[in-house]
């Protein structure tokens, strides 16, 4: 009897996606026990210093999100250093030529490249007969 694997290539791909967008909503890392009250004292009148360009940082994500993340980040010692670099820049959504300028090829080559580095983590993982769970909240604000 055939079994269909459980881990494919999207599967995959969705993964190190929902990784990188949990990783780009973590708070920034700051240096302990430096304080500024000046700064504090300023931004409480906004009115003396408007800006017209405000960053705002997206929602911190859920726990569960982290756990996803940190667990998609130890698929990646099964690549090589490329293939991470690669995987992770993809899933950065940066485009094919500017990997394939960073991996001094064409946007095709590069394009194969990731996707056999995908198809040996989800060969991986179903060697291994690791579950798949359910993608939840991909692209969702967690509250």
């Amino acid at each position: 009897m055939d079994r269909k694997p459980i881990w494919d290539m999207d599967d995959v791909e969705a993964r190190f996606l929902d990784a990188a967008h949990t990783a780009y909503r973590l708070p920034p890392v700051r240096v302990q026990g430096y304080n500024n009250p000046w700064m504090s004292l300023a931004m409480q009148t906004p009115s003396r210093y408007p800006d017209t360009e405000r960053v705002y940082r997206p929602m911190s994500p859920s726990p569960e999100a982290i756990e996803r993340m940190l667990e998609t980040m130890k698929w990646v010692q099964w690549l090589e250093i490329d293939q991470r670099h690669l995987v992770w820049m993809r899933a950065k959504r940066y485009g094919w030529h500017q990997i394939g300028r960073r991996f001094a090829c064409d946007r095709t080559t590069a394009w194969r490249r990731w996707q056999r580095a995908l198809q040996t983590v989800a060969d991986q993982l179903n060697a291994l007969g690791i579950s798949q769970r359910k993608l939840e909240g991909i692209g969702e604000v967690d509250m």
